[in-house]
């Protein structure tokens, strides 16, 4: 978790305020301790208002009118372009999804399968992209393994535990930009190097839950342009504080055309004068598939808006990882807590630890009940 119920806001380019101030926005957070655990950040009051007045806008002025849809195709050039800023590429690299593991599925079942080929996964990604692992692994006869990239959290290379693990014949690689069980920040652009040297049919998916919205991706040495990776799938409610069900993924242009779309929808597709399908839209949009909640994509943007009132994403990152130092430390005094990272303060917003029992050992009861102790008392 990350200890943010402080200090926040901006004063001239600079993220300095009061508390009151910076919750302000925030009416959910009225009489808690908000401490954002990476979960599901809150939502500001005035993204949940730009969500229920495109909803009203759809309903009012008809779902099906020819205005609400022009109106839906601008919402979501916007929101696409309102992405594509935060990460330093351009609106054609978005495809909008509904979360994380959409967005994995995609050049998960979308890539040229041979048999034989494998799969490289660290061993920190999320249980949902391991079980979509396993089935495309088991319908095209894939081989998987996994690499310790957890044990280089207090030293090591995980650049260099991925090269021992290359196989002349991985096809793609899997890894999380931000460990979402240690609070790791990986190099991502070693790693993408590093692979792609591998072999030319050597692909990177980035599991991106836990980095926008957290990283500065808008940042000269940042950017996905710059580091290259193929797949690069998000969320916009946690980081984003951003309505849930809502998510995005990057594609490199360069590999476009080798993923092929799965599920399939009028989103996607361009048509003849005769509404019969003629091929794919020439960019992001030809992964996306059909009716969706539009409202969620003002929400979205919104929320996105909010956050660049605090300063420019290098500087709000700056502050996240203050934050994180000061709990680490604190933790660090509690002789029955164990912190994950054992010397150097968290590169990031997630400050992973342990309570330990008398027996030395990390204790799952304490841990529950630490839980339900903080949930009574309004800490979330």
């Amino acid at each position: 978790m990350m200890g943010c119920d402080d200090d926040f806001g901006r004063v001239d380019g600079v993220i300095k305020t009061s508390k009151t101030a910076a919750r302000q926005p925030f009416s959910s957070l009225t009489g808690k301790h908000y401490f954002n655990y990476g979960g599901q950040g809150p939502m500001a009051d005035s993204a949940i208002a730009a969500l229920m007045q495109a909803q009203q806008k759809i309903q009012h002025e008809g779902p099906f009118s020819q205005a609400v849809y022009e109106w839906l195709l601008a919402e979501g050039q916007q929101l696409r372009g309102a992405i594509a800023r935060a990460l330093g590429t351009e609106p054609t690299t978005i495809t909008l999804t509904e979360n994380v593991t959409m967005g994995c599925n995609i050049p998960l079942w979308g890539l040229p399968w041979q048999k034989g080929d494998h799969i490289l996964m660290g061993d920190c990604e999320h249980p949902g992209v391991i079980a979509a692992v396993g089935e495309v692994s088991r319908r095209y006869g894939l081989a998987v393994s996994t690499c310790k990239l957890a044990a280089t959290m207090n030293g090591g290379d995980p650049v260099a535990v991925i090269a021992k693990a290359l196989q002349a014949n991985t096809r793609l690689v899997i890894v999380s930009h931000i460990l979402w069980n240690t609070g790791q920040v990986l190099p991502l652009q070693d790693i993408v190097s590093l692979c792609h040297a591998n072999a030319p049919q050597t692909r990177i998916l980035v599991d991106a839950a836990q980095s926008v919205g957290m990283l500065p991706l808008d940042t000269a040495g940042w950017t996905l342009p710059e580091t290259q990776v193929d797949y690069y799938a998000f969320t916009g409610h946690k980081w984003c504080c951003g309505p849930a069900g809502l998510g995005a993924l990057y594609v490199r242009p360069e590999v476009l055309a080798e993923t092929t779309p799965t599920f399939i929808g009028w989103r996607g597709i361009d048509v003849d004068g005769q509404a019969h399908p003629i091929g794919w839209k020439p960019d992001g949009r030809r992964f996306e598939v059909a009716t969706s909640d539009y409202a969620l994509w003002s929400g979205l943007r919104q929320a996105m808006a909010v956050q660049a009132q605090w300063g420019t994403s290098a500087q709000r990152y700056e502050r996240i990882c203050q934050l994180s130092q000061r709990l680490w430390e604190g933790l660090r005094e509690i002789p029955q807590v164990a912190c994950l990272l054992s010397h150097d303060p968290p590169p990031s917003g997630l400050v992973s630890f342990q309570l330990m029992g008398p027996d030395g050992q990390p204790s799952p009861t304490l841990h529950s009940e630490l839980v339900q102790r903080l949930e009574a008392e309004k800490y979330m």
